[in-house]
């Protein structure tokens, strides 16, 4: 059984019991958390698709914890004229570890 959903503006598809990294969540460590943008759920070939959501569908998650991504260089330059800027960018990510799928 797997489901398509959205979390925090990404689409995920998921199983019970998968861990996955989403984009920084407001949520503390050990909270539990629920999706309810679920797009379409597959139970044992039995599909369920929603336009755009499966109603009364939902995604339990429970945090595990918030790190940081790798580091991204970014450079700028423009050709003949001197100009060189560089920075560094690290990504929050949420930890999350799929509890259930309802629905």
């Amino acid at each position: 059984m797997f489901a398509i959903v959205s979390i925090a503006g990404q689409q995920f598809k998921v199983e019970e019991g998968q861990q996955i990294f989403v984009h920084r969540l407001a949520a503390q460590e050990g909270d539990s958390v629920s999706f309810d943008a679920v797009h379409l759920i597959d139970r044992d070939g039995q599909v369920s698709i929603g336009a755009p959501n499966v109603s009364g569908a939902s995604v339990q998650a429970s945090v595990l914890g918030h790190v940081k991504g790798d580091k991204v260089i970014v450079f700028h330059k423009k050709r003949r004229k001197g100009y060189r800027k560089k920075n560094g960018h690290r990504q929050s990510f949420t930890k999350i570890k799929i509890e259930a799928i309802a629905g």
